[in-house]
């Protein structure tokens, strides 16, 4: 029988790198990613940006699912307010331009990570402050 481990800080920033790593690849303000990439070359399509746009859909469709799985429709909800309400004081505080569309597209995509990160970790954090375990339904052989 394997010993539960748990999610260390070092788990919880891979997963955040991943995160990170998906996002900016799909989309980023600096032109390298594979929205510019497509965009650019229309005509041009070929099987390898099939298979990176392929690659791409299935780590969202991993992070998305198991974010909304995890959170719920309303713990996504407070994380978004939570990221939201961070991005306006730091606007409000004059931390960051409110007229940069680049700086506020950049906070966002970060933004956007840590919500999967903490999305795909949750089940974890929350085992770890309450002692309960999730356990997604199984259908038995009936």
């Amino acid at each position: 029988m394997a010993a539960y481990k748990g999610l260390s800080w070092t788990g919880f920033f891979m997963r955040l790198l991943a995160a990170v790593v998906l996002v900016f690849s799909t989309y980023n303000p600096s032109g390298w990613s594979y929205y510019h990439w497509v965009m650019e070359n229309p005509p041009n399509f070929n099987p390898m940006m099939a298979l990176a746009g392929i690659v791409l859909v299935i780590g969202w469709t991993i992070f998305l699912r198991a974010t909304g799985r995890s959170l719920g429709a309303f713990g996504l909800i407070l994380v978004a307010a939570f990221f939201g309400t961070l991005l306006w004081m730091l606007i409000d505080w004059n931390i960051v331009p409110a007229d940069s569309v680049k700086a506020i597209t950049y906070i966002v995509l970060v933004i956007l990570s840590g919500i999967l990160a903490i999305g795909i970790s949750w089940s974890h954090i929350r085992r770890r402050m309450t002692g309960q375990v999730d356990v997604d339904e199984i259908e038995g052989d009936d």
